[in-house]
């Protein structure tokens, strides 16, 4: 038996009888839940290998850090005693294998005594270093020197200077003042 559709009135009537589900509340913002979970999980567990990777050419040396990566660090079962398990590039294994007493020694000075036990190696590609920009500090260049009268005149301008501040205006000037004879040739 076929049955008929309401009319449009019948159903205007029928849905303003039916009451509509509320609108869902949204979601606590999880970063506020899981704080004190993360920090539990953190004294418990400590830093792992993400910590290390920064800090993986200070701890190990320019050498064995171009040559290797931090990749899982997993604790003992009793909470002492972890596995570092360390990404190798193919030839330098070898190597590595000899130095695992010293790389653990390091590590566990980062970590603290006891952090990791065992060194698991994982031969594959490495990743680059990513190099830290070229610091300039320390670096000198050369100062033309100035002409007589020019050297005269900057002494005359930094004689009201206080003495302690006299020899590095001083620097500074003949600096300016090379810079610009420099570019008017």
């Amino acid at each position: 038996m076929k049955r008929d559709l309401p009319t449009e009135s019948e159903t205007r009537e029928i849905l303003s009888r039916r009451r509509t589900r509320p609108m869902p509340r949204p979601a606590p913002p999880a970063g506020r839940s899981l704080a004190p979970f993360i920090k539990e999980l953190d004294e418990k567990f400590g830093r792992g290998a993400g910590a290390l990777e920064p800090r993986w050419r200070e701890i190990v040396g320019d050498q064995l850090a171009r040559v290797t990566r931090p990749q899982k660090l997993t604790r003992g079962r009793t909470g002492s005693g972890g596995t570092l398990e360390l990404r190798v590039a193919g030839p330098a294994a070898l190597l590595v294998q000899h130095q695992s007493a010293d790389i653990l020694a390091r590590v566990n000075l980062f970590l603290g005594a006891g952090a990791v036990d065992k060194l698991r190696i994982a031969q594959g590609p490495v990743k680059p270093l990513t190099t830290p920009a070229a610091s300039t500090k320390g670096a000198r260049r050369r100062i033309a020197p100035l002409d007589a009268a020019a050297e005269a005149e900057l002494a005359r301008s930094v004689e009201a200077a206080p003495d302690a501040l006299k020899a590095a205006l001083a620097g500074l000037g003949r600096a300016v003042l090379s810079d610009e004879a420099k570019r008017r040739r």
